[in-house]
């Protein structure tokens, strides 16, 4: 095989080629992928070394559909650049690969209808088992998952309604113990800082603003269509506060949000938690080492993925049961830092 040809008219190498260049039949190298157990310990070596000097691919699609296990589970997010979902999929990969699978991720933008082609994508792939974010898939991907005759998990929040199993945490819950955190505090002209809409968030906000309501107290929303980022965070603590100048305290939807309004805090000589208490949401690792710490409404974004993993597995090569409870609430917490007042 020429080398040095451009890119464009090289020939993948075959099975056929890996098979002659061992000196074995091409069953022969099949089973060394397949059942090797079943070759010799001889024959497995100069398959395999034949394999790696032509660069060979086996084709899992093709053994996949013989077998009906691909080993590959689909796995959709909606941001691949949030920080948010690193936990997640570190959780995943870590659980999966060990037990030889691996997770193909697909990236949705927070669109629906990127989701439901991601979705569609992935199905096509034959995977073993497929893991979205959120409840909120359109109808025709919900249909598309129902019928697709593996195991579903949806996860990140809750539903009555799960297509399968469904791991998360009530996100209108975590919108309430926001707003009594910080009415705790003492603080009462509370806003929230929102990008980006999705519905999670959308939730949370309802969950934060009943309260308020409940309390007698007016919403104060700001929220933005861009891509969430320290920037956006300093960008809209200004736009909030040219309207509401006596706001004393902010719940950011995201930890990134806060720290930009934070920096922005200092660059206008405003003192925190003095003048205003910040408080996000998600409890990222940068919320610990800040200056001041910023208290965040911490959620289990890497149990999540250990346990969505885990109950895969045990599906596919454990018991083959489903959990007792198809609906796991792993719930949340806050963590006090010096951005808020003690309660």
């Amino acid at each position: 095989m020429n080398t040095h040809e451009p890119p464009s008219r090289r020939r993948r190498a075959t099975l056929g080629d890996v098979a002659r260049l061992a000196g074995v039949s091409s069953v022969t190298v099949s089973r060394v992928y397949r059942e090797p157990q079943l070759v010799s310990p001889a024959a497995r070596d100069r398959v395999e070394a034949a394999a790696a000097e032509l660069a060979y691919i086996p084709n899992r699609l093709a053994a996949a559909l013989a077998s009906s296990q691909t080993h590959t589970i689909g796995v959709v997010v909606p941001s691949l650049t949030n920080g948010v979902f690193n936990d997640f999929l570190s959780a995943l990969h870590n659980t999966l690969l060990g037990a030889g699978f691996q997770a193909l991720v697909l990236d949705s933008r927070y669109l629906a209808a990127n989701e439901e082609r991601a979705i569609a994508t992935l199905l096509g792939h034959h995977p073993e088992a497929m893991i979205v974010t959120g409840v909120d898939q359109t109808a025709t991907a919900r249909r598309m998952l129902e019928q697709s005759g593996v195991p579903v998990v949806q996860t990140m929040e809750l539903t009555d309604d799960p297509i399968d199993i469904n791991i998360g945490l009530s996100h209108p819950a975590a919108g309430y113990a926001a707003l009594r955190f910080l009415l705790d505090c003492g603080a009462r002209r509370i806003a929230h800082m929102m990008a980006p809409l999705d519905a999670r968030a959308v939730r949370r906000r309802e969950g934060f603003e009943r309260e308020l309501r409940a309390n007698g107290l007016d919403p104060i929303v700001i929220h933005s269509t861009k891509p969430t980022s320290v920037s956006l965070g300093a960008e809209l603590l200004g736009e909030l506060l040219a309207a509401h100048p006596d706001v004393d305290a902010i719940w950011c939807s995201s930890d990134y949000l806060a720290l930009g309004a934070m920096f922005e805090c200092a660059r206008r000589g405003i003192r925190i938690p003095d003048d205003i208490a910040i408080l996000g949401f998600n409890d990222l690792e940068l919320c610990a080492v800040a200056h001041p710490s910023i208290s965040s409404v911490a959620t289990p974004r890497y149990e999540m993925g250990q346990t969505t993993a885990e109950i895969l597995l045990e599906l596919l090569r454990g018991s083959g049961r489903r959990p007792a409870d198809r609906r796991i609430d792993l719930g949340f917490e806050i963590r006090a830092r010096d951005s808020t007042r003690r309660p």
